[in-house]
Order: structure tokens, then sequence, then C-alpha cells
């Protein structure tokens, strides 16, 4: 199995499968001498990790990280970092009935036509386990920018819908967004998104999230023409996320309701100031980072996996039904919160390194 790394100038590659003994990954490039703080690391994970509210799986991993490698008395040395959590709450016969069947919505058929194998074990390398390695990586991607003198780059992410139900437009705090199980900015919803996911819980179904990425006191210019830039390498890497199925920046696809003469972010000049007077780009314009804060969205699909049966193959061709068993996420799109900012850490990280490259 290749491309299982990510990255440009830092780079970080996953191991590991949902059932396996444990999952790591090793990140290259990144620079030495940053004290590296792993309660900061694990502080990241904790808000990834399963089990933690009835509105998520309820399998239990404590998603303890350590480190192997690459870093020597709490600085990194330059060399490979490699960081591994181990596996401790696997149950693997919840799919011992199933093996045989492919999970409709799931990478089994397709890792099955492609490899003539797969771990049917909660899906293996497709689980959204793998995403906690991400996680881990995007939190050192964290600890760079805030060692540079870019430091005043925050990102923030929150869901804003499940199912039918979003937040009201413009409403958004801040500070409430990691104080509740659903990541919401808005504390009037959160009574509404927990009838709505219980509901399908009970059912055997599941509901999809979208969710908001905002990154704030972003300098202008960063990001590569033509083939790297940044609205491209974010793209890349929220789509790579389990699940995630569109994004869009800025006003997105509701820019089809505006025209010529309100797409467009006018620009003005006040005592020797550059400021934009609206944001319907998203802060990127041509590639590069316009100095406004970035805002994209994406999709979260309902999770696959229900009690409720379906329709499906076997392996050998016959007609079957299954019904997933197991522990699941009614809506796998809440904990695909901490992995957007991760993954949102590493391209701007990366990126940085690209655009310091330059001036050698």
């Amino acid at each position: 199995m290749s491309h299982n790394s990510f990255g440009n100038l830092l780079r970080f590659s996953t191991w590991g499968e949902s059932h396996g003994e444990a999952i790591g990954c090793v990140v290259d490039g990144f620079p030495s001498n940053i004290k590296i703080d792993i309660s900061f690391i694990q502080r990241r994970l904790n808000l990834r990790k399963p089990g933690q509210s009835k509105f998520t799986t309820q399998r239990k991993e404590s998603d303890i990280v350590k480190i192997l490698s690459g870093v020597f008395d709490g600085k990194s040395t330059g060399a490979p970092i490699s960081l591994i959590i181990f596996n401790n709450d696997q149950r693997t016969k919840d799919y011992s009935d199933i093996k045989n069947k492919f999970r409709p919505g799931h990478a089994d058929f397709t890792y099955w036509s492609k490899y003539n194998n797969y771990d049917y074990r909660g899906g293996g390398r497709s689980s959204a386990r793998e995403t906690a390695m991400r996680v881990a990586a995007g939190s050192l991607a964290e600890i760079l920018i805030n060692n540079s003198k870019f430091k005043k780059i925050k990102i923030e992410s929150a869901v804003v819908q499940i199912g039918n139900e979003k937040i009201k437009k413009n409403t958004w705090d801040t500070k409430i967004i990691n104080k509740n199980p659903f990541f919401a900015p808005d504390k009037k919803i959160i009574p509404i998104w927990e009838k709505l996911v219980l509901e399908h819980r009970k059912k055997g179904s599941s509901l999809g999230a979208i969710i908001e990425v905002r990154v704030k006191n972003m300098p202008a210019g960063l990001g590569e023409p033509i083939y790297q830039k940044l609205d491209s390498e974010l793209s890349k890497a929220i789509m790579s996320i389990n699940a995630v199925k569109g994004i869009e920046f800025g006003e997105g696809f509701n820019i089809i309701n505006q025209n010529g003469l309100t797409s467009s972010d006018e620009m003005k000049i006040d005592k020797n100031k550059i400021s934009f007077m609206s944001n319907n780009a998203g802060g990127i314009l041509g590639g590069i980072s316009s100095g406004q804060d970035i805002v994209f969205r994406y999709v979260v699909k309902p999770t696959s996996s229900v009690l409720s049966k379906k329709k499906t193959i076997s392996k050998n061709s016959k007609n079957t039904s299954i019904s997933t068993k197991g522990r699941h996420d009614p809506c796998v799109g809440i904990r695909a919160v901490p992995v957007g900012i991760a993954m949102t850490a590493f391209v701007i990280a990366d990126l940085l390194l690209i655009n310091n490259s330059k001036n050698i």
C-alpha cells in the first residue's frame, strides 16, 4: 500500500490498523531545537479520543501518546519524530459475523477490489482510528507555528450543522466550543442536537455534519501558485480525512447567489493599513493568503456503520444483508473537528517552511 504520507518540506507518515496492536506516525522535516510540549499533544488527542460522551462511539481508548525518537532533553533534534499510541480496547469479535460481507458506504469493497485483501476488523487502515496520528502530527505542527514569528496564528473549528439542524448565522462563541460534546459554538443548538443524535442512534441510524474552520491572524503571501495553492493544499488535507465528502471556502457554493458587483472583496487603505470590506473568498486569492481570516467548511457524511439492516454482497458475490454491530459514532463528524484543526495546522506549518526557504 503506497501513499501513507502527507506534506512537502514538513511531512508525516502514519501506520497501523484500527484493531492492530498500535498506531503511529513519523514526522520528518521538523526543525531542530524546538521545545516539544508532549502535554499539549496529549490535550489535542484528548479532544478527539472516543468514549467521552453518549454522542460518540463507546470504544474506550486512552490514546496516550509516546515519543520514540527525534526529541532529546525536551527539544527536537532535527531527526524524524516518531510517535506511537497502543490500542487497548479492540473488540474484534464484533466483526466476526460480517468478515465475509462488504459494509455499504465503507471502503471494504474498494480495498478488496484493489488489494484482493482487507482487514475487516473495523476497516483496518480505512478506519477513522488512523486520524489519531494525524492529530499527533498536527499538534507538532501547531507547536512549530507557535515557535515561529507567526505565533499569533490561531486555528478555531466548530460543528455548525448536524443533520438538518444548523447554528444561526453569525453565531460563534469560541469559549464554549471545547466545553460541550458537539464542539458547538452556539449553546442554544446543543439541546437540539442532543435530541436529534439520540433519536437517530435509537432507531439504528446516523447523521452527517458540517464543520467550519477559521484561521485568524494569517499573514499575507502564504501559498505557492500554481499547483501548491493554499486552498488546494488545504482541500487535499481535509478531503483525505475519513468520511469527508466536500469542502468550500468563504461563501463557497453560495457565491452563485451573488454577482460580479457583490462577490469580489473590495479593498481600501486607511492610515497605511490595507483592509477588505468583505471576505467572500475565505481569505485566499489566487491560492495565496490575503491576510484575512481563512474560512472554510467541510461536510462529513453520516456514519456508514448502522444497526439497521442494509443490502450488500459477500466476497463470493452473493446478495445478502448486513447489520453492523459494535460501537460506532452516531455522528462521526463530531470527532472530526480536532482532526480538521490538525490537518490545517500541518498545511500552514509546511507552507511557512516553504515560504521561509525562499529567503536563503
